[in-house]
C-alpha cells in the first residue's frame, strides 16, 4: 500500500514537473515569438520609412529635373539676346559710352547662370538684355545723326574758346561718358547766365569761359549736362513718376546732380543713398 502511494505521489510530482516544464517552454516560446514579431514589426516599419524616403527622394529628383529642363529650354533665347547685344556694343565702340549698359548685361548674365529652377527669371533677364541692346542701338543712331548734322546748330563748334578750349571741354565730356554726344560753344544758355546746358535734341552747349575751369569742376559740369540728355530720353515716364517727385521734388537739376554723383563726379550738392540708387536707373533708361 505504501509502495503504491509512493509511486502515485512520485508520478504526480513528475507530472507536475512536466506540466511546469511545458509551461516554461511555452512561455519561452511565447517570449521568443514576441521577440521575433517585434523584430519583424521593426523591420517592416524601417522598410516603410525607407520606402517613403525613397519615394520622396524620387519625387524631389523628378521635380528638380523638370525645373532644370524648363530653365534650359529658355536659355537659348537669352544667349541669342546676349549675342545681339555683343554686336551692338561693338558697333557703339568709340561712339557712345556703354559702360552702364555692359554692367547691367553682366548682372543679368550672372542671374541666369545662378538660376537652376525658375524659367521666369531667365525670361525676365532675356527681356532686360533685349532692352539694353535696343537702347544701345538708339544711342548710336543719335550719335550718327549728330555727326551728320554738320558743324553745329547755327555755326562752328567753337568761337571764343578756340580749338584748345573746345578740345578740353570735349575731353571732359568724353571722360564722363558722353562720347558721341554733340558739343558746341554758345552764349545762349539761359541768356548767357548758365555756363552750360543740354538740348532735348541730344547735344550740349557750353559757355567759352568754362574751358578754363579746373578739371574736377569741368568734369562735374559735363556729367551734369550729360545727365540731362539721359533725362530727355525718358522724359514722359520721368515726369509721371511719383518717386521722382517724392525723392527729388520733380527737380531735374537736383536729379542731374545725383546722376553725376553716381558716375563718380560729385558737385556741391549731395544726395543720399536712396536718391543715388534711383538716379542710377536713369542712366540705363529705367524709371522706377
Amino acid at each position: 500500500m505504501r509502495r503504491v502511494l509512493a509511486v502515485t505521489v512520485t508520478a504526480a510530482v513528475l507530472l507536475a514537473v512536466g506540466v511546469l516544464a511545458r509551461a516554461d517552454a511555452l512561455e519561452q516560446e511565447r517570449a521568443e515569438a514576441l521577440t521575433t514579431l517585434s523584430a519583424l514589426a521593426d523591420r517592416y516599419r524601417d522598410s516603410g520609412q525607407r520606402t517613403d524616403y525613397l519615394a520622396g527622394a524620387v519625387e524631389r529628383a523628378e521635380q528638380d529635373t523638370a525645373d532644370r529642363t524648363a530653365v534650359l529650354a529658355v536659355r537659348p533665347g537669352f544667349l541669342a539676346e546676349i549675342t545681339a547685344l555683343g554686336t551692338a556694343l561693338q558697333g557703339a565702340a568709340g561712339k557712345v559710352d556703354t559702360s552702364a549698359h555692359l554692367a547691367s548685361a553682366l548682372s543679368a548674365q550672372q542671374t541666369v547662370l545662378a538660376e537652376k529652377a525658375n524659367p521666369d527669371t531667365v525670361v525676365a533677364a532675356t527681356a532686360t538684355v533685349h532692352a539694353i541692346a535696343e537702347k544701345v542701338g538708339t544711342e548710336v543712331a543719335s550719335w550718327q545723326a549728330a555727326q551728320s548734322a554738320g558743324p553745329g546748330p547755327g555755326g562752328p563748334r567753337w568761337s571764343s574758346s578756340g580749338p584748345d578750349g573746345y578740345a578740353r571741354v570735349r575731353a571732359a565730356l568724353d571722360r564722363v561718358g558722353g562720347g558721341g554726344v554733340g558739343l558746341y560753344e554758345s552764349s545762349s544758355c539761359a541768356g548767357g547766365n548758365a555756363p552750360a546746358c543740354a538740348n532735348s535734341n541730344g547735344y550740349i552747349k557750353y559757355r567759352a569761359d568754362i574751358a578754363g575751369w579746373s578739371t574736377g569742376r569741368l568734369n562735374w559740369a559735363m556729367a551734369h549736362e550729360l545727365a540731362h540728355i539721359y533725362q530727355f530720353r525718358v522724359w514722359g515716364a520721368l515726369t509721371s513718376s511719383g518717386a521722382y517727385g517724392a525723392l527729388f521734388g520733380s527737380d531735374p537739376e537736383f536729379l542731374a546732380n545725383c546722376m553725376a554723383v553716381v558716375r563718380g563726379f560729385p558737385g556741391s550738392v549731395g544726395c543720399n543713398g536712396d536718391q543715388q540708387a534711383w538716379a542710377s536707373g536713369i542712366w540705363v533708361g529705367a524709371v522706377r
